[in-house]
């Protein structure tokens, strides 16, 4: 199933989320010329000193500040670094059919704000449960499992165009978001269980940033529908669940 655009509209253009895209494009251009001058060698000391690479960050905790210092900036650089055309496109897509509504309901400054801890704390948790891997998280999809979380609690009726693959037919199909994006973290989530004891990851695919980001995207998608429905009540509506 793969999604092509909700039906929810937004009331002012997403500017941080076509900033994020453009940067995250960039960086890849930048990757490319990276590869072409210095061959796949050099691309891989690119992910390996701007990707996050779990066990140096869990070395550098446990070392000298100067260390720590070294490897802490990784857990943000590493947001805008991607794999391969499929990643980048992958990451991309997700971010521009959930990410506008997402910032149309918590604004610019806290849609930037919200994107950059959710990526934090996705890259982290994968950190937490892997810390001794030697591989270079890279990708957006932390902060993007973040906003998909978020988009989930805030518009789980919204109506999203998806490709649906029916062994070698496919449709189209209007699907709700809490279908899309349900079936989307528990299949992250079993993916993700079931790699625990494993050598590596399955597909190289830092699950557990993805169920990190999402949960904590909920979270806030949730404190966000609460606020927001408080702030519709006419006031004294509340008196009655007082309690002395």
């Amino acid at each position: 199933m793969i999604p092509l655009r909700d039906a929810n509209p937004t009331r002012r253009r997403p500017i941080v989320t076509i900033g994020l895209i453009l940067a995250c494009v960039a960086v890849f251009v930048a990757e490319l010329a990276v590869e072409a001058n210095g061959g796949s060698q050099a691309l891989e000391r690119l992910f390996r000193e701007w990707g996050l690479v779990p066990r140096d960050l869990t070395d550098a905790l446990s070392g000298s500040a100067g260390a720590l210092s070294r490897e802490l900036p990784t857990v943000g650089t590493s947001l805008f670094l991607h794999g391969g055309w499929i990643h980048l496109g992958g990451n991309m897509l997700y971010l521009w059919i959930f990410g506008n509504n997402v910032e149309d309901r918590l604004g610019r400054v806290r849609f930037a704000l919200f994107y950059v801890f959710g990526g934090v704390v996705a890259s982290l948790t994968q950190v937490v449960v892997d810390p001794t891997s030697s591989t270079p998280v890279v990708g957006a999809s932390g902060a993007i499992a973040a906003i998909l979380g978020a988009y989930v609690v805030l518009y789980p009726r919204a109506r999203v165009l998806s490709l649906v693959f029916l062994g070698f037919f496919y449709q189209l199909l209007q699907i709700p978001a809490i279908v899309v994006l349900g079936l989307w973290f528990v299949l992250q989530l079993v993916s993700g269980l079931s790699s625990l004891g494993a050598t590596s990851a399955a597909g190289g695919v830092a699950l557990f940033a993805h169920i990190g980001g999402f949960v904590l995207g909920a979270a806030v998608g949730a404190v966000v529908r609460a606020s927001s429905r408080s702030e519709r009540l006419p006031p004294g509506s509340l008196d009655r669940f007082r309690v002395g």
